[in-house]
């Protein structure tokens, strides 16, 4: 261990391409069982107000599921699978990556406890490096979720092909167009982790006070799989309720240009203020309700799939 390093930095440094490891698995594991409430989030993100739309008007969430696989059939609720699984499978890994290592960071300068302001800081350290790595992947995602065999003539045959024909049509820049509130989106994660920590050391603590039997095991085998994912809903929820008018402006600057070549919007204010004027407050909480359905298990799954991941690793490790 070096020089005036904590035990506990010591443990995070240890463990951070474990933790990159079991968060892409994690990642992995959550877009392949709700992707399709994904793609009804993204389509309603971008539908009303005024001007051209390329996606049908939904009712509601059932309604949407129900066109889309009416018209559309199975494929069409699996839109931007791919991208969707590469970019929360690198993010995820990148996230947890990142932010173990922020966090080592502000280990080394304390005793073996984080105030909730670093781990605000170092989910905000991850969530931005992490925009910079995958905006392009996210474009992707959300520009083949949209497209529809009805609004399209000409279609993005898949993940590949959109890249090569953004780069051609539109250049390089297009890749980062939501750049911005993708920046502005590290506030979620970094509320996120940061409750998601709070919370767990809470539960530890609760449980630690009410069990009388000697635990072996240390504090973190308090908790069971229930329990992450409880822990993980409830960081979720505030997550989303404050940092969703985000995701609507991302989506929105993230569409496919009309015809023409003209994008819808020209930039984040531009949406701010078409989507205020044309409809209200409602309209930056489009699709919240297919958001809170596939994030509220989405995120249970996550941190469940983490943290039982970090437990096998630890297992594996203390056998050899």
């Amino acid at each position: 261990m070096p020089p005036g390093t904590s035990p506990a930095a010591a443990e995070a440094e240890a463990w951070t391409w474990e933790n990159a490891a079991a968060g892409a698995a994690a990642g992995f594991a959550t877009v392949a069982a709700l992707h399709p409430l994904d793609v009804v989030r993204t389509r309603f993100q971008v539908s009303g107000g005024r001007g051209w739309s390329e996606v049908p008007p939904y009712r509601n969430t059932a309604h949407a599921v129900y066109t889309i696989t009416r018209s559309e059939g199975l494929r069409g609720l699996y839109a931007g699978f791919y991208p969707a699984v590469l970019g929360s499978t690198v993010s995820w890994g990148l996230y947890f990556f990142f932010y173990n290592r922020a966090k080592q960071r502000y280990l080394q300068r304390k005793d073996d406890r984080l105030h909730p302001v670093h781990h605000l800081i170092s989910a905000a350290e991850a969530g931005a490096l992490v925009s910079m790595f995958t905006n392009p992947i996210w474009l992707v995602k959300t520009r083949l979720q949209l497209q529809t065999p009805k609004h399209h003539t000409s279609q993005y045959s898949g993940f590949s092909d959109a890249l090569r024909t953004i780069l051609r049509e539109e250049g390089f820049l297009a890749l980062y167009r939501g750049i911005g509130p993708g920046l502005l989106l590290v506030t979620h994660g970094a509320i996120q982790f940061t409750a998601y920590e709070e919370l767990r050391k809470a539960m530890i603590f609760f449980k630690s006070t009410q069990s009388r039997t000697d635990n072996r095991g240390g504090e973190e085998s308090l908790l069971n799989s229930i329990d992450f994912a409880v822990l993980g809903a409830g960081s979720k929820v505030a997550a989303i309720l404050l940092t969703y008018p985000y995701q609507v402006i991302r989506a929105r600057l993230q569409q496919r240009p009309g015809t023409d070549g003209t994008p819808k919007y020209s930039n984040s204010w531009h949406v701010v203020k078409e989507t205020a004027r044309y409809e209200g407050v409602h309209g930056f909480y489009r699709g919240i309700t297919s958001n809170l359905l596939k994030n509220l298990p989405a995120a249970s799954l996550t941190f469940v799939v983490y943290e039982n991941v970090i437990k096998l690793f630890k297992a594996t490790k203390e056998k050899t």
